[in-house]
């Protein structure tokens, strides 16, 4: 992980970096901001190194990209609206949520792709191949039954990650 740290674009002090582990049989990793980081047993279990580097780079993107910050004023921000759109038409605040997850979704989609190209980045400038980012996306995909995407989800198909990889250079 630290090669992809140091390849990222924030500067951090390695003291500044928390890594946590979620005992969870699931592949998942997270960002939490500001350098924390988490991942699950099931993702240390079942990953080799070279997966594993992809997802970590991944999630060194998200930071790198100011997601976690971004979320948090978009979250915010649709809180707000929720509050005055309940002044202007009482009983409004029933549906404002669905329509606050659709728009936070959709957000969030083109931070996932956003954040697989900025990983791409990160893995390259520690010397690797974006392969690496394409085989940990394909691995995901196969572990997992969901291969994400669809109306209501927080990530882009796998497989439409995969092909937006491939067309970088």
């Amino acid at each position: 992980m630290i090669p992809l740290l140091r390849a990222g674009d924030k500067t951090r002090s390695l003291k500044e970096i928390r890594v946590g582990v979620i005992e969870d049989p699931n592949i998942n990793a997270a960002n939490a901001g500001g350098g924390e980081f988490y991942v699950t047993t099931g993702l240390l279990q079942k990953a080799n190194d070279e997966q594993l580097r992809g997802i970590l780079a991944h999630e060194i993107a998200h930071d790198d990209l100011g997601h976690v910050a971004k979320a948090q004023v978009l979250g915010t921000g649709l809180n707000l609206g929720v509050i005055l759109l309940e002044q202007v038409i009482p009983g409004s605040s029933v549906i404002t949520p669905i329509a606050g997850t659709l728009v936070g979704r959709a957000y969030s989609r083109s931070e996932e792709l956003e954040a697989d190209q900025r990983a791409v980045e990160i893995l390259q400038r520690a010397g690797y191949s974006k392969d690496v980012m394409i085989d940990a996306l394909a691995w995901v995909a196969q572990s997992s039954s969901a291969g994400g995407g669809g109306f209501l989800s927080t990530h882009p198909s796998t497989q439409d990650r995969i092909a937006a990889l491939r067309q970088l250079k």
